[in-house]
Order: C-alpha cells, then sequence, then structure tokens
C-alpha cells in the first residue's frame, strides 16, 4: 500500500536559469496559533518547511499572488526525501 500522507517541499527556479543559478526553497511562515501567513525563500533544503500537499498548494498560490518577480520563477511541488 502507498502512504497517502506523504511529505512535500516547494522549489523556485528561475525559468532561464544558467549553471550558477540554484534552486530556492520554501519556508512557511506561521503565526503563534499555526495559522499561515506566508513564505520566504532560501537556499537551504534542508531547512525548508516540509508540508502536505494541501499546505505546499497554499504556499505556490500565496507567492504567486504576492510576491512582485514570482512570473520569473517556475514554482513546483516535489516529495521531500
Amino acid at each position: 500500500m502507498t502512504e497517502t500522507n506523504q511529505a512535500y517541499i516547494v522549489q523556485q527556479r528561475k525559468m532561464n536559469a544558467g549553471e550558477k543559478d540554484l534552486p530556492v526553497y520554501a519556508k512557511a511562515m506561521r503565526s503563534k496559533e499555526g495559522v499561515f501567513e506566508g513564505v520566504s525563500f532560501i537556499r537551504n533544503r534542508e531547512k525548508a518547511s516540509v508540508m502536505t500537499l494541501a499546505e505546499a498548494q497554499e504556499a505556490v498560490a500565496w507567492a504567486k499572488k504576492k510576491k512582485p518577480l514570482a512570473g520569473l520563477y517556475e514554482t513546483s511541488i516535489i516529495p521531500a526525501a
């Protein structure tokens, strides 16, 4: 059987990425009550937020709506390994 509660991380890459352009990963910002407030993108994959698929989709939607340069990046949800 397959596990239904898988873990994911959100990755962004520049659309016209050169060799030196590394991907960045989403770190979710949450209130003290645990309410989603947004994301920031960091280079360190180990410090990225591990999320459920629904949380990852919420982070992608927020980034596309709120980040002014989001159109320059390809945002994808990848399994956390």
